[in-house]
């Protein structure tokens, strides 16, 4: 299978696509290499089913080109980390959309199937929980540029399945939650390598907000395995699946546990969000999945527990 990676050079694209050649697709990796890097790929450059294009979803030529030569599409590129949507939110709002409408209009002309990357995000302060495929968002002001991430992501759900219902383009779409593990960064405001890194130096580990607020991580080889599965079922077609783990802990906790198995002198520091990103600035109390649509469909069964996914990071992190 002929296969297009958007994002491919990211966190979860490289992992993506090393499942992949293991399944001896052909891989065009696409990546502007913004927030990924080439690091990420270099295992990759003795695979002759394997090429990479330094490029933008943005350029409609160059992915009308791409898409036209693959039988499938994952596509990850997106503007990602509270950071980076806080600092750029016309970034985030114009690659998100206008890149995912791009990717679409080119699927539609070949009829190609599409997995669309979305976001837990989704759901924003909704606290009917454990978040469900069909429930209700809850998101802040406009105001707020901290939800220009969720409104672009609801945007593009809506546009690939409104390509399914009126084109019968065979899209799916992934709500991943906290997805971790190695190659992701800190520098965006991922917390889980932002606390690695500091553990490791000994440094203070800086929990944003009150620390109460929680989480339910999944490992990338879990979420992998779920993104492969929609690409190769057509049961999945204009489905929405949510891709999470679960371990509900906060963040406070998910410090003190990495202080713990890196063995760290550090303090464990409670930082403002004002001070952290900007005034304003809204999280959400718990974010938790509900992965049974996944499990049916998909089979999806989370396999590594957040201690044993937190030392693979860690491991790596060091070497």
């Amino acid at each position: 299978m002929n296969v297009l990676v958007t994002g491919g050079a990211g966190f979860i694209g490289s992992h993506l696509i090393e499942k992949c050649l293991k399944k001896s697709y052909s891989i065009v990796a696409l990546d502007n290499l913004s927030t990924g890097c080439r690091e990420n790929l270099a295992s990759f450059s003795a695979f002759k089913s394997f090429q990479f294009v330094e490029g933008s979803v943005l350029d409609t030529s160059l992915v009308n080109e791409l898409v036209e030569q693959v039988d499938l599409v994952y596509h990850l590129a997106a503007a990602v980390g509270v950071r980076l949507i806080v600092e750029k939110p016309v970034q985030t709002i114009t690659t998100n959309i206008i890149g995912t409408e791009n990717i679409l209009a080119a699927a539609e002309k070949k009829k190609v199937k599409l997995v669309l990357a979305s976001t837990s995000e989704i759901y924003g302060k909704s606290e009917m929980l454990p978040f469900k495929e069909d429930g209700d968002m809850l998101l802040g002001p406009t105001t707020n540029s901290r939800w220009s991430y969720a409104c672009s992501k609801a945007i593009d759900e809506f546009l690939g399945l409104a390509y399914w219902k009126e084109k019968r383009i065979p899209v799916t779409i992934a709500r991943l939650f906290n997805t971790i593990g190695p190659r992701q960064v800190g520098q965006y405001g991922m917390v889980v390598p932002r606390f690695v890194n500091q553990a490791l130096k000994n440094e203070p580990i800086t929990v944003y907000g009150s620390g109460k607020q929680t989480r339910v991580f999944c490992d990338v080889e879990d979420s992998v395995e779920a993104l492969i599965a929609m690409g190769e079922t057509d049961q999945s077609n204009g489905q929405i699946f949510n891709l999470g783990g679960l371990e509900e802990i906060s963040i406070k906790e998910l410090a003190q546990l990495v202080k713990k198995l890196c063995q760290s002198e550090s303090e464990v520091q409670m930082i403002p969000y004002e001070e952290a990103y900007e005034a304003g600035f809204e999280d959400l109390n718990r974010r938790v999945p509900d992965i049974e649509k996944a499990e049916k469909v998909l089979h999806f069964v989370p396999k590594n527990s957040l201690e044993m996914t937190l030392n693979k990071i860690i491991n790596y992190i060091k070497k």
